[in-house]
């Protein structure tokens, strides 16, 4: 049986295992996956690559943590993020699914990332996510953040990493909640990538500023339904919820866990039955 697991804190309410084992019993693979709350992300990894795990998530407080055990890809370098361990090669390689966890959650609703003016609302985790996957095929991305200097930061990482050769090459600007009263009315695409919304009905973004020519996608899976996406709706706003990009960060790291294509349909059931 290989064991595949998660290492965070906290995470006993997480929707990973429910969702990863829909699909290893879609495909018939003897597999587990399992949850871990380690004082400390290097030894969890190691400890865990001695004791022959397949593979392992990471999330928080240990994505960063990670780095300093494993060998990261360029994307998970430049993000300065690892949420994926595969152990099967030594020293184990690290990789950021959260990136395609937006593009594809985008992608699955016909939303097109091709010269779109983008807007990414928040500056940690999920933020840098989003910020570097819509950096290259966007023609302009702007940061928006409550601490302007935060934004700025990420901003500054995304542009440093864009590569030389683009045709077209991003436009990236950074700036306080202020300047979404400008930016989102001129906009294709709309990411919060806040808490705001997960615990109270409320919005980063204020509904006059949304139109229906924009694509949101809230980073916020529960609820699945907040107010900015109900809001954007109102507005004829194409939306994405939370959910479709956990689903496909998952199914992208099931994937390169297991070299098979993931049984989505059956992943994305598993994983809306539980919420």
């Amino acid at each position: 049986m290989d064991v595949y697991g998660l290492i965070g804190r906290p995470v006993e309410h997480s929707l990973s295992p429910p969702m990863h084992e829909a699909g290893f019993e879609a495909l018939g693979l003897d597999a587990r996956y399992v949850t871990f709350e380690p004082g400390d992300a290097v030894d969890a990894i190691r400890g865990a690559d001695a004791l022959g795990v397949a593979g392992m998530n990471v999330t928080v407080p240990f994505k960063q943590d990670a780095l300093g055990a494993v060998e990261p890809d360029d994307l998970a370098a430049r993000v300065g993020a690892v949420n994926t361990v595969d152990f099967s090669s030594d020293p184990p390689t690290g990789h950021n699914t959260d990136v395609a966890g937006v593009t594809r959650a985008l992608e699955h609703h016909d939303v097109s990332l091709d010269g779109a003016a983008a807007v990414v609302v928040g500056a940690g985790g999920a933020a840098r996510a989003a910020a570097f996957a819509l950096a290259e095929p966007a023609v302009s991305l702007h940061v928006a953040n409550r601490t302007e200097e935060r934004a700025g930061g990420l901003a500054d990482d995304v542009r440093a990493s864009l590569p030389d050769d683009l045709d077209t090459p991003t436009t990236v600007t950074a700036g306080g909640l202020d300047t979404l009263a400008d930016r989102v009315p001129a906009a294709d695409l709309l990411v919060n990538a806040t808490s705001v919304g997960m615990e109270s009905d409320e919005t980063p973004v204020p509904a006059e500023h949304l139109h229906g020519d924009l694509a949101v996608l809230d980073a916020v899976y529960a609820p699945l339904d907040t107010r900015l996406l109900r809001e954007a709706r109102a507005a004829g706003a194409t939306t994405v919820d939370g959910a479709w990009m956990l689903l496909y960060q998952g199914v992208e790291a099931f994937e390169r866990w297991t070299g098979a294509d993931a049984p989505i349909e059956a992943m994305n059931a598993a994983l809306r039955s539980e919420m």
